[in-house]
């Protein structure tokens, strides 16, 4: 199949798919007019790939998983390497997550001083400054 209906029947791009390619994720062969061609396989392959960019890894995290890219990879016990990847990578997620929260409740505690306004003025900006 050509990029354009891999990319259709894998909900991605061809911009993304060349992506994958270049990162050594799938593979093409050239038609006699040059265009990709993939195999249809390519379309599990995908998909594995997207889940696991989906989970938080990068295109270089992904290469950890080559091994069971063509098959169920959520049901797939990964590599000792894949799963220290892994591993990290839910480190570093979890540390965003801490530290968004913590300023999701600084701009809270700072809301929660002010009551809500009920004038006409309620649409203005919260700092004087940014008003015109």
């Amino acid at each position: 199949m050509r990029i354009g209906e891999l990319a259709r029947r894998t909900g991605t791009t061809a911009r993304a798919l060349r992506h994958y390619e270049q990162a050594g994720l799938i593979s093409s062969v050239r038609a006699a007019n040059g265009y990709r061609v993939y195999e249809a396989d390519a379309v599990v392959r995908v998909a594995n790939i997207r889940y696991l960019l989906g989970a938080g890894l990068t295109l270089d995290d992904v290469s950890a998983f080559a091994s069971c890219l063509d098959g169920d990879v959520p049901a797939t016990r990964p590599s000792v390497g894949g799963l220290r990847i892994a591993r990290e990578r839910l480190a570093v997620l979890d540390a965003r997550i801490a530290a968004q929260t913590e300023a999701r409740d600084r701009l809270a505690a700072a809301l929660a001083r002010y009551p809500e306004p009920s004038t006409p003025d309620a649409q203005a900006p919260l700092h004087p400054a940014t008003r015109r």
